[in-house]
């Protein structure tokens, strides 16, 4: 059984105290490795060791910090199939979703910010006779970085990439729920010969590693990716020492299908928006609203689109849906079910645990699941539940569509379907949500600004925003 080590001083190494957590293989519900269940000694070593990597990391030209993030995108895709089949193993999400999407896209993060990096510019201002201003930006120091288990390195690396590009050095924390493709990260980097101390990975539990990266005096930005419940304790801890902090939190997102829409294609996206990863993506457009005039034949099509997803084996070619993360989000996902039925919803399919025959059997499977029949202020569509649970519910207006878009405390992304153009530019700038899909999803342009409003988080990721965050500006007046 494979033994998870933290990465800390350019080593893999045991944590201090020899403690370990079991790491469950959610398609079959059986430990087939350990994580470390690191403490704050822990966290202290790997700071120690970043604090020491920072002046020469962030000395280095920004043409010799690229190459090192080039080699690590590159190993990334030389070893896809094993980092694929250590993600499902660890999210139960199928193989060939990890391939497709994940992995490809955590190399794409190390490759997009080692040239991003290169292109990244200062202002400056001339002042005509008095002088001229410049801005410049300089690495901060050490980041920390916590990320969920998701998404695990694909939103890893989304953080780790252009902390290192900009000149940081990084204390990381991933989930102790799918530790296995930072752990691999971690051999990728002693490969490649990065230097010691430049990124320190620690495993462990949120009280016992994160908590002591958020409260480290001496980390000054955060960067976490996880639950809106610790997001606020994050910025709790946070605001009193001043740090930088970037929140991406929940999601309950609304998926808009009006009657002009190319209805073919809305149905089958809004099926892939609602059940890839097993629902479990912020991004997921678990609220679907459709124009009373298509809503029944919509329910209808929908429902018949979701009974030809498979439920099965991630490791299998043809499985469509895999298993949920753990017992626990398994338990609560089904939870869910229960409060819809007891708020009047109506099970158009699923609604129950999927029993799943051979290696699998003992796995945390679950039916994907259509309700209809709810209010759109219910509890089934307020709160973010992050299973294979979708709720579709009719509107009648422009007007009413972005009050039930509007109307949860999140506010991370929206999807829109119609050939209106002109409703399209409104809706998009009235909708209260960090992204707006207009006729696809899930499509990615790293060079944009990433994240939520409301209780979905503050900051963003991706693009040159990300380069801000880590950077610290400095203003320099030259008096002619």
């Amino acid at each position: 059984m494979t033994q998870i080590q933290n990465y800390i001083a350019g080593q893999l190494v045991s944590p201090q105290q020899g403690q370990y957590l079991d790491n469950v293989n959610p398609a079959t519900g059986k430990v087939y490795s350990q994580v470390p269940d690191s403490q704050p000694e822990d966290v202290a070593a790997a700071y120690e060791a970043a604090k020491a990597a920072f002046p020469l990391w962030s000395s280095l030209s920004i043409q010799e910090r690229s190459q090192y993030l080039e080699k690590i995108a590159n190993r990334i895709t030389e070893r896809l199939d094993e980092l694929a089949l250590a993600e499902s193993r660890d999210n139960g999400k199928p193989v060939w979703l990890a391939k497709k999407v994940d992995i490809p896209r955590a190399a794409d993060n190390f490759r997009y910010f080692s040239h991003a990096i290169t292109q990244f510019h200062n202002e400056s201002f001339d002042m005509g006779q008095q002088g001229f201003n410049y801005t410049l930006r300089r690495p901060i120091g050490v980041a920390g970085l916590i990320s969920p288990w998701n998404l695990p390195l694909y939103l890893f690396t989304w953080k780790i990439a252009p902390a290192l590009a900009a000149g940081n050095t990084c204390v990381a924390k991933p989930s102790e729920v799918t530790p296995m493709t930072a752990f691999l990260l971690s051999e990728i980097c002693v490969e490649i010969g990065l230097p010691a101390g430049v990124l320190n990975i620690v495993h462990g539990t949120g009280p016992n590693v994160g908590e002591p990266i958020v409260q480290h005096p001496d980390i000054p930005m955060i960067s976490f990716t996880g639950s809106t419940r610790v997001g606020q304790r994050i910025a709790e801890v946070a605001a009193p020492m001043f740090k930088k902090v970037s929140l991406e939190m929940g999601g309950k997102n609304a998926n808009l299908v009006f009657a002009d829409a190319d209805y073919d294609h809305a149905v089958k996206t809004s099926v892939r928006a609602a059940f890839t990863n097993q629902g479990q993506i912020c991004l997921c457009g678990s609220r679907i609203f459709v124009q009373r005039e298509i809503y029944d034949q919509f329910v209808r099509d929908f429902v018949a689109e979701v009974k030809n997803l498979k439920v099965g084996d991630p490791e299998l070619a043809d499985s469509k849906v895999g298993a949920i993360v753990s017992k626990a989000q398994f338990e609560k996902d089904l939870s869910y079910v229960e409060v819809a039925k007891s708020e009047g919803g109506k099970i158009e399919i699923g609604g129950k645990a999927a029993t799943l025959e051979g290696r699998c059997s003992g796995g945390y499977f679950i039916e994907p699941t259509v309700i209809t029949g709810l209010d759109a202020y219910c509890r089934v569509n307020q709160e973010e539940i992050f299973g294979p649970i979708v709720t579709i519910q009719p509107f009648e207006t422009d007007e009413q569509a972005l009050e039930y878009a509007n109307s949860t405390p999140y506010g991370l992304s929206c999807t829109l379907f119609t050939q209106n153009l002109q409703r399209a530019h409104r809706l998009a700038a009235e909708i209260e949500a960090g992204i707006v899909w207009v006729n696809n999803w899930m499509v990615r342009d790293l060079r944009t600004p990433f994240g939520g409003v409301k209780q979905s988080g503050i900051g963003r990721e991706g693009g040159f925003e990300a380069l801000r965050f880590f950077t610290e500006p400095k203003n320099v007046f030259i008096q002619l």
